[in-house]
């Protein structure tokens, strides 16, 4: 039977369209989200058909046709951020940013209490509580804030294998990269080097608080299934292709909830979905996923946008999770199918052409994208690339 599938990347594609739309179609008839999930997650015979189309697609035909763009963006994106600057960068902007704010609330101060501005910015005494923080993050001096450690929090420089989760794996790229000590997780894996793992209801133990090579070496003996993971034990999370395959918000919100709690501070959440259209179509959604994830604990510290993919790098500026369910609860990481079962996107569409009246609303659609920072305190400290050609490797090779 397979022999003749796999021939067949028609048949493959269907496989891979359908399997998540029909989680989406009893989800819209039923409304009941978790039920669906677990009576998902037990349809074994279709995971597994799932399964071996999708690896077959990423190895076979994405591979011939189009680049695995997906796996090097990562991989180029953490050895710039950890080896290359970025971080080192990026903290440096936090340190201006906390002494910027500090500037602007002095003439509030009196004898030297802390106030809060209007925009809820906190004195440098709080900020300096919340190591690593955006200066954006809801910190409170009468709270008991977790403090930074060796443990908790991502050092410079970084010393040891990246220790990387691949949530919806499949079937683990990542192990080619020496950089990486890689953990693949997912509901029906493809290899065996993937461990079955239910990530919307993965348990979170206390983190380890041990030396990074017992981490590795607890890591590298996990069994499948992996029902607990320890918090603060992952300098990347990867979500490729994953949170678009859930059919509700809040499940998406859930999964970039445990991100942030299994990363350590300083540790970055890749998010990859994809979206055919040109850069304006969907840069409202874009901009609503940015301040989703922000409204976490996370700074998005890198975006771009490609043919057929939305790639976004967003680094733990917080030690506790933030819940801000009033300026950025779940809803905000929508995509277009939740209202509009029409509105499929698929890495294979080739670009949707634009309207006029798309073309007429293109000004307004680029005040939605995200700007970047170029030396100003007060802007998103991001890089922001538009590419049009995802066949090409847009990023730079650094010697």
């Amino acid at each position: 039977m397979w022999g003749s599938l796999l021939t067949c990347d028609s048949m493959l594609s269907w496989i891979s369209y359908i399997c998540p739309r029909r989680v989406t179609y009893f989800y819209e008839t039923d409304g009941d989200y978790e039920r669906i999930w677990l009576e998902h997650c037990e349809d074994e015979a279709s995971l597994d058909e799932y399964a071996l189309a999708m690896q077959h697609l990423a190895t076979e035909h994405w591979s011939t046709k189009h680049p695995d763009d997906r796996i090097k963006w990562c991989h180029h994106a953490c050895r710039d951020y950890f080896f290359r600057g970025g971080m080192s960068q990026a903290l440096t902007k936090d340190k201006r940013r906390r002494q910027h704010l500090h500037d602007k609330s002095q003439p509030l101060t009196s004898r030297g209490q802390a106030t809060m501005t209007s925009r809820g910015d906190h004195h440098t005494d709080t900020l300096n509580s919340c190591i690593g923080c955006s200066g954006d993050c809801d910190c409170s001096s009468s709270v008991s804030l977790p403090t930074s450690n060796q443990y908790n929090t991502i050092s410079l420089p970084v010393s040891g294998p990246l220790r990387l989760l691949d949530v919806g794996s499949c079937f683990n790229p990542f192990l080619q990269y020496d950089e990486f000590l890689a953990v693949g997780i997912d509901i029906s894996p493809a290899v065996d080097s993937v461990h079955k793992c239910d990530f919307l209801n993965l348990q979170l133990q206390q983190s380890l608080e041990c030396a990074p090579d017992t981490v590795d070496t607890y890591l590298r003996t996990l069994k499948s299934p992996v029902e607990t993971l320890p918090r603060e034990s992952f300098h990347v999370v990867v979500f490729s292709l994953l949170l678009s395959y859930f059919p509700s918000p809040y499940q998406r919100w859930i999964c970039c909830q445990k991100a942030h709690q299994l990363l350590q501070l300083n540790g970055v959440l890749l998010i990859i979905t994809p979206d055919s259209s040109h850069q304006n179509r969907n840069a409202a959604m874009i901009k609503s996923w940015k301040r989703a994830v922000e409204g976490l604990g996370f700074r998005r510290w890198l975006y771009v946008k490609d043919t057929h993919l939305h790639y976004m790098a967003f680094r733990k500026v917080s030690l506790e999770l933030v819940v801000d369910m009033c300026d950025a609860g779940p809803d905000l990481l929508y995509i277009p199918q939740d209202f509009n079962e029409e509105a499929e996107e698929s890495v294979f569409d080739e670009n949707y052409p634009r309207t006029e009246e798309e073309a007429g609303n293109l000004s307004e659609g680029f005040l939605a994208l995200p700007e970047c920072a170029i030396g100003n305190d007060d802007d998103d400290d991001e890089a922001v690339i538009i590419v049009d050609d995802s066949s090409e490797e847009w990023w730079q090779e650094n010697p």
